[in-house]
């Protein structure tokens, strides 16, 4: 499994603690910035890293850091076959992994200390995704334009 980790500015050292403790977990980095504490503007970062995931031919799944997560988790959902989730603990994570088959988890590093952040990226990490019919159902109809969906209620 390939990991693609990046941050702007202000999850620069977040990204740091994490890459050194997943590089130790076996885990294969590809660090797509930034590089310092520079600022450093999130979409470009988002974009950078998605575009990286998604030419990916070996399974691959990414974590994107920023002041609170959610401007990532924004600039990252804006590309075709991404379904970035912000989650601040483990049981988010792993849901968004279980049910939505989210490929990239966003973190705020103003929001979550490192070891709350290393639990929720871990189980994040060690959880795949539901062979359950309904969530493979609702995650194809996340891939759909302009809402062609039917409402179903299991």
């Amino acid at each position: 499994m390939i990991l693609f980790m990046g941050a702007d500015h202000a999850g620069y050292s977040l990204k740091e603690y994490l890459k050194s403790h997943l590089t130790q977990q076996g885990y294969d980095i590809v660090d797509v910035g930034v590089y310092s504490e520079e600022p450093a503007d999130y979409p470009d970062v988002a974009h950078t890293l998605t575009a990286r995931l998604v030419s990916e031919t070996r399974p691959a799944l990414g974590i994107l850091i920023c002041g609170t997560g959610i401007g990532m988790s924004i600039a990252a959902n804006k590309r075709p076959g991404i379904r970035a989730a912000n989650a601040s603990e483990p049981v988010s994570a792993a849901l968004a992994r279980e049910h939505n088959n989210a490929n990239i988890i966003c973190l705020g590093a103003r929001v979550v200390g490192p070891e709350l952040a290393r639990a929720t990226v871990e189980a994040f990490l060690r959880t795949g995704f539901s062979p359950d019919d309904r969530h493979h159902r609702r995650v194809q109809k996340l891939e759909l334009a302009g809402g062609e969906t039917q409402s179903r209620t299991d």
